[in-house]
Order: C-alpha cells, then sequence, then structure tokens
C-alpha cells in the first residue's frame, strides 16, 4: 500500500491537525484565521510579491469580465476587491483565486442583457442579485453539507457545458473585437447579426488591428508561464491607442476615465418581474461556480497534499458571492487563468489574494485615469483569450475513443449550451447527467454465476460458459443498488435466470454483495418475489449482504415478512449450505 510521505512542517495546506477534518466548533468555518495562527514570517514576502504579480493580471480581467457580464468595467474591479477579501477568510483552499469568470459571463449576460434595457445601474443591481442568490444557494448547500452534488456531473457533461458557454463567450465578444454594437438575441442570431453588420461596412477596422493584434499577443505570450502577457498585451494596447489618438481620429472605442472610490454597501432592488429570472440564473450561476471551484480546488488540494473540505469550500464561493451582491459586483468563481499566475509567483497562502485585493483598491484610489485609453476591442480580446482556454479538445477525443456515448452526451450539453442559450443550457447539462446517473441503475450489470477451474470464487457464466453449476441451485448476481426503477427489472432476471437453469431449481442464491441500498417499492418486490418462488418450491437466499441493507430490509418489514434466516457471510457458505440440506453430492 503506498503511503504518502509525512508533510512538511513548513509547507502551507500540507496536512495538518488544525488544518484537517479535525477542527471543530466555529474555527472551522474561518480557514483564514486557523491559517494565521500558522504564518511564518518567511512567507510574506512570496505573498507580497504574488499579489503584485496577480494585480496586474485582476484590473484588466475585471474590466473585461465585466463588459462580457452585460455591466460597466468598474464593478468588474468591485467583483474583484470583495470576494478576494472574503474567500480569505471563509476559504479552505490556501491558493485559489476568486473573482469574476468567464465561465459565468455568459449566464450573466443572457439575464441582464433582456431585463435592463440598456441601463447600467439596472443592470448591476440584477447582476448583484443574481451573485446574493448564488451566495446564499452555496451557502445553504454548504451547511448542509451537499458538497457532493457537482459529482453528478460526469466530466464529458462538464467539458460540453464548458465548451458550449467558451464558444457562447466568444460570439458575444467578436462583434466587439470589430468595432461593433449589435442587440445580443442568442449566439445563434449574433452570429447572423455579425455577418450582416460585417457586409454593410459598419466595421471599425483600426479596433480591429488594436483588438486582434492584443489577442496575437496574449496567445503568443502564454506559452512563457511567469510572463504576465495580459498586462503587456493590455499596457501596449493602451499606449498605442492614447499616443496615436485612435480614439479621437479614428472612432476607437476605449474604457475612459473610472470613477474614483471604493464600492459601496447596497441592496440590490428588483422588479417582481425580475423575480423568477434572476432567481433561475442565480442557482445556474451557483451551480457552474461551484463545479469549477471544485474542481480546481481538487486539483490544487491533491497536489500540495492538502485536505480541502467540499462542503466548506461552498459556504467560501458562497460568502464571497453574497459579499459582492451587498457591494456592488456580481457572480464571480474561481479562476483557472489566476490561480495559476498566483502559484508561479509564489504565492504561499491566502494572503495574495488580500494584497492582489489592496492593489486593486489602490489603483481606484489613487491612479483612476491610467486605463482610460484602453480600448474595448483589447478588453474583447482578454476575454476571447479567455474563452478560447476554456475549450477541451484533446480529452474529449479519447473519450470519444473509449466511451462513444459518453462523448455524444457531451456534444448534447455543448449543442444546448450554444443553442438554446447558458441558462438553458446548463439546465439541460443538469438534466441529462441525472438521467446519466438513472441509467446505470436501471439497467446495470447481472449475472447467473458457476465454478470454474483453476480459478477461486464463483464467475459469470456468460464470460466462462465452461463454469460448473450447482444442480438445482442458481447464484445470481445484480451489480447495482435496487430501488423503484430497477425493481421490476430485478425480479423478471431471476426469474428468466430459474427458468434458463439445466436443472429444476430447488434454491435461488442473490449475490448481494453489489447490493447498496434498497427503498419501499423494491422491498416489496422482494416480498412478492418469495412468495412467487415459495410457490414452485423454490427457496430465497441472499449472500455477501451489507448489514445497513440488511438493517434496511427490517426497518421496511421484509424480514418479518420472509424469514429473517436468510442471510450467508459468503458465497461459498450459501453453496455449502445448499449442499448440506439437499444431500447433493457436488465438489466445489
Amino acid at each position: 500500500m503506498n503511503v504518502l510521505p509525512p508533510p512538511h512542517p513548513t509547507e502551507p495546506g500540507r496536512l495538518s491537525r488544525a488544518a484537517g477534518p479535525a477542527a471543530v466548533g466555529w474555527r472551522r468555518w474561518l480557514p483564514g484565521l486557523r491559517m494565521l495562527r500558522e504564518y511564518q514570517p518567511g512567507w510574506l514576502p512570496k505573498d507580497l510579491m504574488a499579489g503584485l504579480v496577480l494585480t496586474t493580471m485582476l484590473v484588466p480581467v475585471g474590466i473585461a469580465y465585466a463588459e462580457a457580464s452585460g455591466v460597466p468595467g468598474i464593478y468588474g474591479l468591485y467583483a474583484t476587491i470583495v470576494p478576494l477579501l472574503a474567500y480569505a477568510l471563509f476559504g479552505p483552499s490556501r491558493i485559489l483565486v476568486l473573482g469574476p469568470d468567464s465561465a459565468l459571463a455568459a449566464i450573466i449576460l443572457a439575464v441582464v442583457l433582456p431585463l435592463s434595457a440598456g441601463d447600467p445601474m439596472r443592470a448591476i443591481a440584477l447582476a448583484s442579485a443574481m451573485a446574493l442568490v448564488s451566495g446564499l444557494v452555496c451557502i445553504a448547500a454548504g451547511l448542509v453539507r451537499l458538497g457532493f452534488i457537482t459529482e453528478l456531473l460526469s466530466k464529458p457533461i462538464r467539458y460540453g457545458y464548458m465548451n458550449g458557454i467558451a464558444l457562447t463567450v466568444l460570439i458575444s465578444q467578436t462583434p466587439k473585437l470589430f468595432g461593433i454594437s449589435i442587440d445580443s438575441s442568442g449566439p445563434l442570431r449574433d452570429v447572423l447579426n455579425l455577418g450582416r453588420a460585417l457586409l454593410d461596412g459598419q466595421a471599425n477596422w483600426v479596433a480591429f488591428g488594436v483588438g486582434a493584434g492584443t489577442l496575437a499577443l496574449i496567445l503568443l505570450l502564454k506559452h512563457f508561464e511567469r510572463v504576465p502577457g495580459i498586462l503587456i498585451a493590455v499596457v501596449m494596447a493602451t499606449l498605442v491607442v492614447g499616443s496615436l489618438g485612435f480614439a479621437g481620429n479614428h472612432g476607437v472605442k476605449v474604457l475612459g476615465e473610472l470613477p474614483q472610490g471604493l464600492p459601496a454597501f447596497a441592496v440590490p432592488w428588483l422588479q417582481l418581474a425580475d423575480l423568477m429570472p434572476v432567481l433561475v440564473g442565480g442557482f445556474a450561476v451557483a451551480l457552474v461556480s461551484f463545479a469549477d471551484t471544485s474542481v480546481l480546488s481538487r486539483i490544487y488540494a491533491a497536489k500540495n497534499q492538502a485536505h480541502v473540505d467540499p462542503n466548506q469550500e461552498m459556504v467560501g464561493l458562497g460568502v464571497a458571492n453574497l459579499a459582492t451582491g451587498l457591494f456592488q459586483g456580481f457572480p464571480i468563481s474561481s479562476s483557472s487563468s489566476r490561480t495559476p499566475v498566483a502559484e508561479a509567483a509564489g504565492s504561499r497562502t491566502q494572503l495574495t489574494g488580500v494584497f492582489g485585493a489592496l492593489g486593486v483598491s489602490l489603483l481606484l484610489l489613487l491612479a483612476p485615469n491610467l486605463l482610460q485609453h484602453l480600448p474595448n476591442s483589447a478588453l474583447a480580446a482578454v476575454v476571447i483569450a479567455a474563452a478560447i482556454g476554456l475549450f477541451e479538445f484533446t480529452d474529449l477525443k479519447r473519450i470519444y475513443r473509449i466511451q462513444q456515448w459518453e462523448f455524444w452526451l457531451s456534444m448534447s450539453c455543448f449543442v444546448g449550451v450554444a443553442v438554446l442559450g447558458a441558462v438553458p443550457g446548463i439546465g439541460l447539462a443538469v438534466v441529462i447527467a441525472v438521467i446519466e446517473f438513472l441509467w446505470d441503475g436501471w439497467r446495470p450489470h447481472y449475472a447467473v454465476l458457476g465454478r470454474v477451474d483453476g480459478i477461486r470464487g464463483y464467475h459469470d457464466i456468460s464470460r466462462y460458459p465452461d463454469a460448473r453449476r450447482v444442480p438445482g441451485l442458481v447464484l445470481f448476481r445484480w451489480d447495482a443498488p435496487l430501488f423503484f426503477a430497477n425493481a421490476e427489472l430485478f425480479q423478471n432476471c431471476v426469474l428468466e435466470a430459474v427458468r434458463q437453469s439445466p436443472t429444476p431449481v430447488r434454491r435461488m442464491v442473490v449475490a448481494a454483495e453489489p447490493v447498496t441500498s434498497v427503498d419501499v417499492t423494491s422491498a416489496d418486490m422482494l416480498v412478492e418475489l418469495e412468495q412467487t418462488l415459495r410457490t414452485s418450491g423454490i427457496e430465497l437466499r441472499f449472500a455477501e449482504m451489507k448489514d445497513p441493507v440488511k438493517d434496511k430490509l427490517e426497518r421496511l418489514e421484509v424480514l418479518k415478512r420472509i424469514g429473517a434466516d436468510i442471510f450467508y457471510p459468503t458465497l461459498g457458505a450459501a453453496v455449502d449450505a445448499y449442499l448440506e440440506a439437499h444431500q447433493i453430492d457436488w465438489t466445489p
């Protein structure tokens, strides 16, 4: 058995009594306080430097994702500052960076754009309300320990909706790359509207040149992990547009002067008609953001041999969303682009995010004019570059090669998001995930077992046609829990196994080790099955059934109706008992 090496006492995030599941009481909800108790002076320079490097990414990315989400760019900075501070206190991961994210932009835009009617204040109120809904959903789910929910979304389905969201974000930003403004009405119509606008000569080719150059530079510098490619590309685009006067001479749209000041406390008020779209959108955001956050958190936890409680992760994400919703922000998630930057820059703890938030705050207070010449086409290029990074093709090729039906599930989710839009597409992904989950238990594998010479145990006779079967005995294995959806199939399969037996059957033994649960429907089915078999002179027995399942059978009154002396600890014991009871001369 492989054993992990003992964690080094100076490594943050490593498994320890204080940071692990043994932490109890109110402190377990505040991992940031536990981190401060363990903090070592040698980590401070690394956290500070990583925070400064992170700031260079936070500003342009925050502004760009705000624009992509349908709200003014300044609110992207607000949605950067507040979540970083909140997660530093409530988040369990010491390396994760939270903030505006391209995976959420299409969902937010789908709700904000049709309801805001071009009013920026109404847009941020809607987006903030979505953050509140998302935060409350995540906190409630974390408190009742529903961290396992994201396990319902299989990897192919996650690929499907992430690819669909990436395509949606890319399509929504392409018009801005050409300096064109269109009213978004869905991905497919947006492509048609963009094509018409290009044919009508509406493109600003100077803006396109700036945006395309920015995109090319970002993609080129992406290969150099320690180089802040986004910062370099955005600074160069800003200098070119500002120094050459493109905004005034060629109509290139720019960010303009940022308002001074920090985010203020503000409760978002909605109209009654907005309530249902905001609730649905907020729930979709909660699902997507926690799915992404949990995956990224698990990756870094495994890498650093750290324990990260998925329920606490949900609470930390929820508090961050709740806080940003109350301070003029919009829904946020973990960042798969900024987190690696923080790690590469030497981040040790959550203080990296705190320093990053302070850096953005100082920029707003002391240098609001610094980015006034930042072109919108360059911001679109930042978002497009991030969207390109969301696409997953390589692993889908592998999935297609080894399991084609899961590949087509992924494609269904992708088409759902790309055609129907982000919110209904995510709903479709959840429905498909549940169907996939139920299908595996609805129509599971089952087998009749026999003895194979030279191999210990009892094995599937369909794989070993020469397997020897005990005269008058059927050994039947069911590879799934028993529940309402497969109860009738189980009964039919057992009776069919009896009919297919080469000798008259005296006893049916169900190898129940794979059966992990039963419900009322399947319990009643077992009573009916036992009566049917008994009428034909056949005894029903079970081998290797788990004690919790036996307890359920007793609670559901199955044992009171069919008898309690029907269990054997192993298949071998069941066979021996049958041979002795019926005086059968058969050698295992």
